[in-house]
Order: C-alpha cells, then structure tokens, then sequence
C-alpha cells in the first residue's frame, strides 16, 4: 500500500535516497521503485552514462573534483525530471549547491554503521574513495557526513541488521507519514 505522502508530488521524486557507501541506497531504492511501481535512478550512473566511463574510472583519470561537479549535475537533473525514487552517491551531500536543492525533497538518510557497511561494500574495487583500507575510510568518511545527511533528511531509518525489505518497509512507513511538503521546506522525522 502506498500512503499519500509516498505520491510522487507536481515536482520531484517520491523519494531520494542518501547515505554512506554500504548503506543499502541501490538495494532499498529498487525494492521501493518496484514496490510504488515507479522507476530507479542512480545519480552514479547518471554520471557514468555521460561520461561513459565507470565511478572509479573517472576518479583515476579525472580526478575527485571533477566527478563532483559531474555528480551536482547529475543530482540536479534527477530532482528537476525523475518522478520515482532517486538515490545519490554517498558524497553528494558535499556540495552546498546540492543540499539547496534537496530542501523541499522527500530525503531519507539511510543511516548504516561502520561494521554493516564494511561488510556490504565488501573489498570495493569499484569505489574509488575505499580502495585502500576500506574500514578506516568508512569510518572517517561516516564521521565526516553524517551531519550534513541528517542536514538534508526529513527521514532517517537505521539500517542496523536489517534485511533490504525491512528497511524498504520501514522507509515506506515513515514517508506515509510525512505531511504534504511544500516546495520550500523539509520536515525532520526519525524512524527507527
């Protein structure tokens, strides 16, 4: 069942997704989309696609700052087209441009734990910021962020444990929840 706040609005996804690596953005968002039977979009491959190469590979060539800005981009378009689920690549929510613009947006923080993560994104060949000791750069990158995902969230479910359709039940719970929000304003609720 679908509660009114998870009707996808004039303007914008039913839901956008954030959190760390390993939180479960990917996973949860699919099972969400095909719950709501809306689409995914993954701004990672977003970017991909228009840089035909992969995440890690821009990283190598490119380098950081120039995948962030490819990134903003990428977030900006998914908020201003996609009407179904959005999840963001873990290091969106650095770009103050990109905090503006998920004000007013259904933003649920998928807040994960070092351990859960570490054993989710396994030895992360594929992203470029935990090749090398994955389980410090998760914690620091952890320590780093979790302010500015509790920034921009008007949910935020524990995903401590927790099976995928668990968290996507518990996600689905919370955003019916949530009153109607206006275009200017996010409301701050925690599920867990």
């Amino acid at each position: 069942m679908v509660g009114k706040a998870a009707q996808a609005g004039p303007a914008g996804p039913r839901a956008v997704l954030v959190g760390a690596p390993g939180a479960g953005k990917t996973t949860v968002g699919t099972r969400l989309a095909q719950r709501w039977g809306v689409e995914f979009r993954d701004t990672d491959a977003d970017v991909e696609t228009e840089l035909g190469r992969s995440v890690a590979d821009i990283f190598i060539e490119f380098g950081e700052e120039y995948f962030r800005a490819a990134e903003s981009r990428a977030v900006a378009a998914a908020l201003a087209e996609h009407r179904g689920i959005v999840a963001l690549g873990g290091g969106a929510v650095l770009d103050a441009a990109t905090r503006a613009l998920l004000v007013g947006h259904r933003v649920v923080y998928l807040e994960v734990g070092v351990s859960d993560a570490v054993r989710r994104v396994g030895l992360a060949r594929d992203r470029p910021l935990l090749v090398e000791g994955p389980r410090a750069r998760l914690a620091a990158l952890l320590k780093a962020r979790q302010s500015l995902y509790a920034q921009v969230a008007a949910v935020v479910v524990d995903t401590a444990g927790r099976e995928p359709e668990e968290v996507a039940d518990l996600v689905a719970a919370a955003l019916a929840e949530l009153p109607a929000l206006p275009a200017s304003s996010a409301v701050t609720n925690s599920a867990q």
